[in-house]
């Protein structure tokens, strides 16, 4: 009998052993993501760069007052639900009643009311609150939002873009831009901050356990930088990547989900518009006669992609003008149009006053979704400006130094590129008007020499009717596209794949996660179960205890419930 009770503890302590790492792996549920670029600031709302990802790398661990899944309709998120009283001008908020920080504090009205107060004082590169007179708190879970005037933007915009601060944290920075201390990456979104490498371009993400609406489904979330997105995908060293389109068939036989973006990025010229001739509506309208956009589809996209609107908003959007002017390839109308400004043609070249048409373009290999990608679009365009009889320097630089030279305007032509074209029509407004006490943009044109565009941006922004708004959106697009202030190039057509074994769905947002950012890293995929169905997110209970049980070390517990019972029975047959 010491024998098979040794036998017993024996078996016991290597079946312990050997099933702990076991079910340890079965309940870890690990997402890795693939990004060429890495470093997209730090994970808090004003030390994230201006940019989509960086905007995104946030959100996991910050929530907004509400959200969007698949479609463009808004979903609940801290605010259970809301509502605006015209009358006062005024957006009600009903907040969920158990969020917390992830420092234990509860998500209160205090800390909605506290956000719109610190962000008109400390202003928010995503969001601008100028139509925002104040906030109050009416009880620890409502909070009143009255408006300095009709804002039309305000639920996507504001509601759905602006994360929420925590008071007892942030009433005492002074400086949020200097603001590293560890307390500013804490927030009330499904995952909590572990760690950010700007050596290395690496995020650390682990779940929040007392989320609001349930721990998510996946433990941590690691972004990885790598220099080849695809092939980290195909060794199963990240779990979701972008791909080359051309090899979407290829992955889709081995087993990947490849999802197709739609086109809500767009490339486009930059120009600057304060300096001659670029100051000429007549000169920019020539400039996109001398531009063949199914050039750039055709080499730089390899057909995958098509020619983009010139009246900026994706012609994928419901907000799309039916009526945008266009301007088809014609070299030789550029260059009548050239003419009509003074400018003699010598030798091929463009001259006037004894001096060249020149000018330098910079160009970086800024790609969607934050992917750098090999720039053949500088050469493109040279060939196309020199045919015309301009001169052109190609400057290749770092996305980020291209952006800072378009900030200063220390810059002729910049070729860039930029989402947020999919959702609410502000975009144009943001993609013309540099808002006051906004943090500069290095995709606005900050053009406001015309003011019928003026006007009908204002339309665009204040007008609360629903079809006087689409009026307004529409004219709006035409004068742009008329007015020139940048020209869009084309859409890419972006491909990203995952591993659907890894227990993540992932989508597309219509319109854009949050105000526009054409990504498919919408958190709500790792907060719901793949069967989701009506647009309420979906959670998956007991996720540990599912996966231990389909652990392949059950059979051995099995044969270890045998043994103990039998030496039960046998203890129990002593005299």
């Amino acid at each position: 009998m010491i024998k098979i009770e040794n036998t017993l503890i024996i078996s016991f302590i290597i079946f312990s052993f050997i099933l702990t790492p076991v079910i340890s792996a079965a309940a870890e549920n690990e997402i890795r993501i693939a990004d060429k670029t890495g470093d997209w600031g730090h994970p808090s709302p004003y030390l994230a760069y201006g940019r989509g990802p960086g905007y995104l790398r946030m959100h996991f661990i910050f929530d907004t007052l509400v959200w969007k899944d698949e479609t463009s309709d808004l979903i609940p998120l801290l605010a259970e639900d809301w509502e605006y009283i015209p009358e006062e001008e005024a957006y009600i908020f009903n907040l969920v009643k158990n969020a917390k920080w992830h420092d234990g504090e509860s998500v209160t009205a205090n800390d909605v009311a506290f956000t719109i107060d610190y962000m008109k004082e400390h202003p928010y590169g995503w969001v601008v609150l100028d139509s925002v007179d104040r906030a109050e708190a009416v009880d620890e879970h409502t909070v009143n939002i009255y408006m300095s005037s009709p804002y039309a933007p305000f639920i996507e915009d504001i509601g759905g873009t602006m994360p929420i601060l925590p008071e007892h944290i942030w009433k005492d920075v002074e400086n949020p831009i200097d603001y590293v201390e560890s307390d500013a990456f804490i927030g009330s979104g499904p995952f909590k901050y572990v760690d950010f490498s700007k050596e290395h371009g690496t995020y650390h993400y682990e779940a929040y356990d007392e989320y609001y609406l349930g721990k998510p489904n996946v433990d941590t979330l690691i972004y990885a930088k790598t220099g080849d997105t695809q092939m980290a995908l195909q060794l199963g060293e990240v779990d979701l990547a972008s791909i080359k389109p051309e090899m979407t068939e290829t992955l889709t036989e081995e087993g990947f989900v490849v999802i197709a973006g739609p086109h809500y990025w767009n490339k486009k010229l930059m120009i600057n518009h304060n300096n001659e001739p670029l100051d000429s509506v007549v000169f920019r309208q020539a400039l996109a006669y001398a531009i063949d956009q199914d050039e750039f589809v055709d080499k730089s996209l390899r057909g995958y992609g098509k020619p983009a609107s010139y009246g900026l908003i994706s012609s994928e959007s419901k907000w799309a003008s039916p009526n945008v002017p266009e301007y088809p390839y014609d070299p030789d109308k550029a260059k009548e149009m050239i003419e009509s400004l003074g400018y003699e043609l010598n030798d091929g070249v463009f001259t006037k006053d004894g001096e060249p048409l020149k000018f330098v373009v910079l160009v970086s290999m800024i790609g969607i979704g934050g992917q750098s990608m090999p720039d053949r679009d500088g050469e493109i365009l040279k060939n196309q400006l020199e045919k015309v009889g301009i001169e052109v320097d190609l400057t290749s630089l770092e996305t980020k130094i291209v952006d800072q030279k378009v900030i200063n305007w220390d810059f002729d032509l910049a070729i860039s590129g930029h989402g947020l074209i999919g959702g609410d029509p502000k975009s144009l407004y943001d993609g013309v008007i540099q808002a006051p006490n906004s943090k500069p943009s290095p995709f606005t044109a900050r053009y406001d020499k015309c003011e019928e565009l003026n006007s009908l941006l204002d339309d665009l922004m204040h007008e609360m009717d629903p079809v006087k708004r689409q009026e307004a959106v529409f004219e709006a697009q035409n004068v742009y596209a008329r007015e020139l202030p940048a020209i869009s190039l084309y859409y890419p057509t972006w491909y990203y794949a995952y591993n659907p074994d890894a227990g993540v769905e992932w989508f597309y947002t219509t319109g854009g996660i949050a105000k526009g950012i054409p990504i498919p890293q919408n958190k709500i995929a790792m907060m719901r179960s793949n069967a989701q169905g009506d647009g309420g997110i979906e959670q998956t209970p007991m996720q540990a205890t599912d996966n231990a049980q389909d652990t392949p070390m059950m059979p051995f517990l099995g044969v270890f419930a045998i043994l103990a019972a039998f030496y039960i029975k046998r203890s129990k047959r002593k005299p």
